[in-house]
């Protein structure tokens, strides 16, 4: 029991860790839980999870792994995929057979695995995985068109692959239990089963979403009874047949995603969280379960070991190019992005846990290479995060798909304030859109040349239409202060509390009449504009002034040249990266920093605010805008 507690509590901290140390660091993070697990278990045996949990081992991870394929189910929105064009299509369909055929075959003839294990494993490497591909878009910075075909290739592929592994699992499964039956003995009762596993994933679905929005279950419930259906849901479509309650799961969750339920939208983030444990704990219990013996086979000084480093090699440089270029002939993507997407393919965490899973499954039939598929996995992944990771940049620099590094400002509303802030900050050359539900608002904002949106930004359909990948900040300044504060309210999870910012006078926690800070974006400004405050300042005449500091020219000294009244707006630092005064943080500007500021009408000019200073000879002139 004290042992069990143990693993517990250092698998949640060794995952959880590693997580913040990727977020911290910009390192992948699935590179940093495979080094804590293997730390923790086979390196300083502070843990050996199978000794921990014995039998109970299995069905966690099993669990485990449904949990993560319903969480990617539920981010399938059909509509969404529908704008990503026909190359996804191509790649989810003719893309998933091409590269598990070639897959498998690598696996068999260079790899040197037995065929059934071979066939398996090459339907776990259709996947690529959303944990991996995202992160590795937003620090590449590609344009939108490749990276929403890669972003979807995942979303779609980690269930697909899971299924494939179902399929090749049940079909050696019941070859190994009656060796003299056909094809067509073995393969019908298959796409029965399947369909029938299908069908309870689905009418769970069917339930759910009739049950949420008439107040069937209480909003405390919601996420409990969810939770509880899935597991439900796998465990008895695995009664019907062997991994069955995998397609079961991946189907109920697709469903949902389309059924469209408003409850289930209000509780993504906590569905998120969940997904972020699960993956963490297999991971590490994965790694940490890890023993010489396995790794011994990856070896290259062995010829076991040998014949798979050519397998890897065989996997970047000849499965993955193939599957992409063999499934998108004939479509309309320029050779650059095909060329691309055939280099990009890193693995992540539904490769390990499928072939975590499996690996137990297959030894029980009595396939020895079974046991390596743990090992296997892990290197496929390492492998794959390392040479696409480190080379995702200057490839698609080589091969022009890169788009702008630095981050972005999403203004919502369009009025004369926000469209000379945007204006601003075309100048400094960071990326900006203004989004707003009124084309006519709208009109000058496209007069002025500005990137826009026409839409609302809190409906559904803004998520298929609007890539918010290249935003990293968000400014809220409509008319409608509680509007401003719903808006911040709802993209925090996405972009981060500390990045929603509105218009709209600073509150405190005991003003009851005034919105609570809690439910709404930072004030910008360090007085609290209210919206009324900066339209009517800009009827007035107000501009704007951009200072640059350096070495030679300090916060202080801007400070003084500028005229009184003035209110300093944000800090765009070196990067690109935007930081606001607010009511109640201010940013500590530096050299190499830009300062935006909000300056009144007729103010003295920089030259006669420095010289009132009485500077000493030889100081440099200011440098503003």
């Amino acid at each position: 029991m004290e042992e069990q507690a143990l693993v517990i509590a250092l698998v949640g901290m060794l995952g959880i860790g590693a997580q913040w140390v990727a977020w911290r660091t910009g390192w992948p993070a699935i590179v940093l839980m495979l080094a804590a697990g293997f730390l923790a278990g086979p390196v300083l045996g502070l843990m050996n999870p199978e000794h921990a949990f014995g039998e109970l081992l299995e069905p966690m991870v099993a669990i485990g792994v449904a949990l993560i394929l319903f969480e990617g189910g539920l981010s399938l929105d059909f509509r969404e995929l529908r704008h990503s064009g026909e190359a996804v299509w191509r790649m989810a369909t003719l893309g998933v057979v091409i590269g598990w055929a070639l897959g498998a075959g690598a696996a068999h003839f260079v790899a040197g695995l037995a065929v059934p294990v071979a066939v398996l494993f090459g339907g776990i490497l259709v996947v690529t995985g959303p944990t991996v591909v995202m992160p590795l878009l937003r620090q590449s910075s590609v344009k939108t068109r490749p990276a929403s075909i890669l972003k979807w290739e995942a979303i779609v592929n980690d269930p697909t692959g899971a299924l494939c592994a179902v399929i090749a699992y049940e079909y050696f499964r019941k070859i190994s239990e009656n060796p003299g039956q056909s094809v067509f003995e073995i393969v019908p009762p298959m796409i029965i089963a399947a369909i029938l596993s299908g069908l309870i994933g689905y009418a769970a679905a069917k339930a759910i979403a009739w049950a949420f929005p008439r107040g069937a279950i209480p909003e405390f419930l919601k996420v409990p009874v969810l939770l509880v259906t899935v597991v439900v849901v796998f465990v008895f479509a695995n009664t019907i047949e062997h991994e069955a309650g995998l397609v079961a799961v991946t189907v109920m969750g697709v469903a949902l995603a389309n059924m469209h339920v408003s409850s289930i939208r209000s509780i993504h983030p906590f569905k998120q969280n969940i997904a972020v444990l699960l993956v963490s704990g297999i991971f590490i219990l994965l790694s940490a379960s890890l023993t010489w013996d396995d790794l011994y086979y990856l070896d290259p000084r062995r010829t076991e070991g040998f014949r798979f480093m050519l397998f890897l090699i065989a996997l970047l440089f000849f499965v993955r190019p193939a599957t992409i270029l063999l499934s998108l002939l004939g479509t309309s993507l320029p050779w650059n992005e095909r060329l691309f997407l055939a280099w990009i393919a890193p693995r992540g965490i539904v490769l390990v846990a499928i072939s975590g899973l499996f690996a137990l499954r297959l030894g029980e039939l009595g396939f020895a290479d079974g046991s390596l598929l743990i090992g296997l996995s892990f290197a496929v992944v390492v492998a794959t995060i390392v040479a696409h990771g480190f080379t995702v940049d200057l490839v698609a620099r080589w091969l022009g798909v890169k788009g702008t590094t630095r981050p972005g400002l999403l203004i919502v509303g369009s009025t004369p304030w926000t469209i000379s802030l945007a204006k601003q900050m075309e100048a400094l050359k960071t990326p900006v859109t203004i989004v707003d539900p009124s084309f006519q608002r709208l009109a000058l904002a496209r007069r002025e040349g500005l990137p826009t949106y026409h839409g609302e930004i809190l409906n559904e359909a803004t998520e298929h239409n609007l890539d918010l990948t290249p935003f990293q900040t968000l400014v809220a300044a409509t008319d409608n202060e509680a509007y401003n504060a719903l808006v911040c309210n709802e993209f925090a999870y996405e972009i981060g509390r500390d990045s929603v910012y509105q218009l709209g006078e600073s509150t405190e926690e005991t003003d009851r009449y005034a919105l609570p800070p809690s439910i709404r974006g930072r004030a910008i400004f360090e007085s609290g504009f209210g919206v009324e405050d900066v339209n009517e300042r800009q009827r007035q005449g107000w501009g704007w002034r951009k200072t640059r500091l350096s070495d030679e020219f300090s916060f202080a000294d801007a400070q003084e040249t500028l005229p009184e009244g003035s209110h300093m707006l944000l800090v765009m630092r070196e990067s690109g990266r935007l930081r606001f005064f607010t009511h109640a943080a201010r940013p500590e500007p530096r050299s190499g920093d830009t300062i935006l500021t909000f300056v009144p009408p007729k103010t003295v000019s920089a030259e006669d605010a420095a010289a009132r200073r009485k500077p000493v000879e030889g100081q440099p002139k200011p440098q503003t805008s």
